[in-house]
């Protein structure tokens, strides 16, 4: 099953046969256009309550053509947004930063773990990637899986951490390198684009196995599989959940494989999950963001 966010805070469903969206807003419990933002959240919450009339609603219901609704952000107001840096072998090597004795130092996932990304910087598949005036900085796509957390849970074993996973969507993790501190260079406003929608986990027969692509300008830049993943999705739900509790909505994303590179005003980045779903994004130069934190020389590299 496929779920959105559209027209500031409707729910929809995605016929699979058609890809038409049928409003299940009423039925789902969510007041639209309410603030905070958390229709989805709730629903994702009340889920095993709410998924028997949701997909009555939608085989009685007319759809909508896709590209008559705008999609939004598909949770737009989670509690966090936690994501592992340095997950994938190959990465690391081309990330690589300082040598002590001549051996090069590497921030590994495994062993620094996560860190967690500015709610705020989350944006949909319909908004541009906004680019802060930076000067000479170079700003980086990362493609990654979103994992979309279903059930609270705090120490979560391997074992259970399927249960835990409500679905999955696309997600960009955009970047200013550079030597300040991580959240900092990874929370502008449009620095999490996510979307199109949410793809149930019931959907996706082996969590090792899901394929992403990125391309920037119909140029290929990334390709990995989560087989390849360091801190593999039971792990990464495991390391978490031993330190705080998730909570329904909370999105975990799980690291970009090698490829990343500079973005400008006027590129188009394009994410393919197979399977879970694809995003074409827009890059803009944005007037706001400016600072004297970034006037001096850091633009070395930095996960």
């Amino acid at each position: 099953m496929k779920l959105v966010s559209f027209n500031c805070g409707r729910i929809g469903l995605v016929e699979p046969q058609t890809g038409r969206v049928v409003d299940v807003t009423d039925v789902a419990g969510v007041e639209p256009q309410a603030w905070p933002p958390v229709g989805m959240v709730r629903l994702i919450a009340d889920w095993p309550a709410r998924r028997a009339v949701l997909e009555a609603a939608a085989r009685a219901r007319e759809g909508r053509p896709l590209d008559e609704v705008r999609l939004d952000a598909p949770v737009q107001w989670p509690n966090k947004v936690i994501a592992f840096p340095a997950n994938y072998h190959a990465h690391i090597d081309e990330m690589k930063y300082g040598t002590n004795g001549g051996v090069v130092s590497k921030f590994q996932a495994s062993g620094q773990g996560f860190f967690l990304k500015a709610n705020s910087s989350l944006s949909g598949p319909a908004e541009p990637i906004v680019l802060p005036p930076l000067g000479g900085r170079e700003i980086h796509h990362e493609c990654e899986l979103g994992i979309i957390v279903g059930k609270r849970g705090r120490a979560i074993a391997r074992e259970q951490s399927h249960e835990h996973v409500f679905g999955f969507t696309c997600l960009l993790d955009m970047v200013v390198r550079g030597k300040e501190e991580r959240v900092m260079r990874k929370s502008f406003d449009t620095f999490c684009p996510t979307g199109p929608w949410i793809t149930t986990a019931d959907e996706v027969a082996d969590f090792g196995a899901i394929e992403m692509r990125l391309f920037v300008n119909g140029e290929e830049r990334q390709s990995a599989t989560t087989r390849d993943l360091i801190v593999d999705i039971p792990e990464m739900i495991a390391m978490s959940s031993a330190v705080m509790t998730l909570e329904p909505g909370d999105i975990i994303a799980t690291g970009t494989p090698a490829g990343v590179g500079p973005v400008k005003d006027g590129d188009v980045i394009e994410i393919v999950i197979d399977g879970i779903g694809a995003m074409r994004l827009p890059v803009v130069q944005g007037a706001v963001g400016e600072h004297a934190v970034w006037d001096t020389d850091k633009a070395g590299f930095a996960v």
